[in-house]
């Protein structure tokens, strides 16, 4: 496998209704990608938010020196739809994907990166701690089995954001143009290495 060239790294969070968690999230983020040694920007995509979300993600864009990328949808498309839209934005060479409940450690971007570098075309995680309840961990079990049945992708975590995906990757999911998208049997449909 060759090294993968770095410039630059995207990071690319939905927020649905997370004002409470935006204020740690945006620290975190920051902090973690601080220790790239790669130009970065954060593109935090608004799904419809009820809630201040929406601003929060606009003055924290609208801040001197930010590197922070509010994308703000008009209606709630749902997280994935959501993801695609900052996927569109971003100009990184490796894309990280996470959720913004910080169920997803935003400290682990330095190790996705390090392994994307290594030349993988997308680099997963696996919850161990999660803080769902049984009810939402025995179906999320059945999907993930069900998948990896039908795809022939041996994974155990399809619902994990947390994930680096290469920018050929991620282009080739734009162009596919899917509306009906689930962004990690998608990605790796076009990956050699991961």
């Amino acid at each position: 496998m060759k090294p993968y060239p770095i410039h630059c790294v995207s990071i690319v969070i939905p927020v649905y209704n997370e004002q409470e968690s935006l204020p740690e999230l945006l620290r975190r983020t920051t902090a973690a990608c601080k220790q790239l040694a790669y130009e970065y920007e954060i593109i935090l995509v608004d799904d419809g938010s009820r809630d201040k979300s929406a601003q929060l993600l606009e003055d924290a864009a609208a801040e001197d020196g930010s590197n922070v990328v509010a994308v703000i949808l008009n209606r709630n498309y749902g997280q994935h739809a959501a993801i695609m839209a900052g996927f569109e934005q971003c100009r990184g060479d490796v894309v990280i994907t996470l959720d913004a409940d910080l169920q997803n450690p935003p400290e682990e971007i330095p190790r996705l990166v390090e392994q994307a570098a290594l030349g993988y075309d997308v680099v997963a995680t696996v919850r161990n701690n999660r803080q769902d309840s049984a009810f939402r961990r025995w179906p999320s079990r059945l999907i993930n089995l069900a998948v990896q049945r039908s795809t022939g992708v041996a994974m155990t975590d399809y619902g994990c954001m947390l994930r680096a995906y290469r920018r050929t990757i991620v282009d080739a999911m734009l162009a596919c143009r899917e509306r009906s998208t689930f962004i990690p049997i998608l990605a790796n449909g076009f990956a050699d290495r991961k």
